[in-house]
């Protein structure tokens, strides 16, 4: 298990909880598709991470550590999904800016992703919380990484699903 702690909040979903299934409008590469957590386990292991505001200084750090990871991410089977309460044309440009056309970002203004997964920020609740989750083709949360510096995400969450039992050895 991976979980690291930068408040008093803990994720509400635990290892082995089983994912809430969503499905929502997301960008990559600057192009408006929808998205489906369920489609996308069904092809491997899926990296979900929350962000607070597309274009934050941080936020621009770690979808940029995730977009020069992700080749790394594939040779392990996964895919990479960001998540933001911004809306879909932000996450538009911000999906060929900070995370360079190499993964999507999802759009969740409405916050109902974020509430699935426990990922509202408790001390400005207009924001998601900076936490990622790994989660297995069985639909089970692997992994999780709660830290509002953005540095450790990418290396915490390949650590996690190397050591998934699907996961591909490069």
């Amino acid at each position: 298990m991976t979980l690291g702690l930068c408040s008093s909040a803990v994720a509400a979903l635990d290892i082995g909880d089983a994912a809430p299934k969503f499905t929502t409008q997301a960008a990559f590469d600057g192009k408006v598709f929808n998205y489906s957590l369920a489609d996308a386990l069904a092809k491997g292991p899926v990296v979900l991470y929350f962000f607070p505001a597309a274009f934050s200084v941080d936020c621009s750090i770690e979808a940029h550590a995730f977009a020069e990871s992700m080749e790394k991410f594939a040779a392990l089977g996964a895919t990479v999904i960001g998540v933001s309460g911004d809306d879909i044309t932000t996450l538009s440009k911000f999906s060929q800016q900070a995370c360079q056309s190499r993964f999507p970002v999802a759009s969740d203004p409405s916050q109902s992703i974020m509430k699935s997964f426990d990922a509202v920020m408790q001390t400005r609740p207009d924001y998601a919380n900076r936490i990622s989750y790994v989660i297995a083709p069985n639909d089970k949360i692997a992994s999780f990484y709660l830290s509002l510096n953005p540095d450790k995400h990418v290396e915490k969450m390949l650590a996690a699903v190397r050591e998934l039992p699907t996961a591909s050895k490069p």
